[in-house]
């Protein structure tokens, strides 16, 4: 499903050149749970933005579904991060004026999905994510758990079928971060691509499959099965 080819991805700053990643070879299947875990500036969240198509590769090649994904412009990159990715981060990055129905439905609006059967859709999310009584209230007026939930239901509601996380629970107490794991834990169970980066060993150790990167590099892949 996911395939990176000597991925490098460099930067300039002021007048030196920083490599972010370096000689990335990948490979991820259709339903996997990976975390990728390292310390800060392994490159890990600069790994998650190329998969989720938020950027690109100073080199290499990143194959998505068999489509080199590479070679798109910028409006094609959108529509198959649109149809394909869904995002969740450390914090929320919901729309604070609109609801929490209308922070669900904004997806289903950019992609053009028509009223009757957006406002089908948000419900049955609405309902499944224990929001039904909080469907129109905004931001401010709901808790972090809450919030990350509509952060997801967002993510998940034009079924994408990868899901990228960054540190999910980093603004979230332990229990809401326990409530917010299972969650996105059972993404996986209906076939999606999970893959979340996360400094929380415990998170990361959860996963079936855990990625660990040092200095731009892929230093560990191992299996749960290993």
């Amino acid at each position: 499903m996911i395939a990176f080819s000597n991925v490098n991805r460099d930067f300039l700053v002021g007048d030196q050149q920083v490599h972010a990643l370096r000689d990335i070879n990948l490979t991820l299947g259709a339903g996997e749970y990976v975390s990728i875990m390292g310390p800060s500036g392994s490159g890990k969240s600069t790994l998650l933005n190329l998969i989720g198509l938020l950027d690109r590769p100073s080199s290499g090649v990143y194959k998505l579904d068999g489509l080199d994904v590479t070679t798109l412009d910028d409006e094609e990159q959108a529509r198959v991060r649109r149809e394909k990715i869904g995002f969740v981060f450390q914090f929320f990055h919901l729309v604070p004026r609109l609801t929490a129905a209308m922070n669900i439905e904004l997806p289903l609006i950019l992609g053009g999905v028509e009223v009757e059967e957006r406002k089908e859709r948000v419900a049955k999310l609405l309902e499944s994510y224990g929001l039904k009584d909080r469907a129109e209230h905004r931001p401010e007026q709901l808790s972090g758990g809450q919030r990350q939930r509509v952060a997801i239901a967002r993510a998940t509601i034009m079924h994408p079928s990868v899901l990228l996380a960054d540190e999910p629970t980093g603004n979230l107490d332990s229990a809401t971060g326990k409530e917010v794991i299972r969650l996105l834990e059972q993404l996986t169970e209906q076939g999606v691509t999970l893959i979340m980066v996360t400094h929380d060993r415990d998170n990361g150790n959860r996963a079936l499959r855990q990625i660990t990167m040092v200095d731009g590099r892929i230093v560990g892949d191992k299996r749960k099965s290993d």
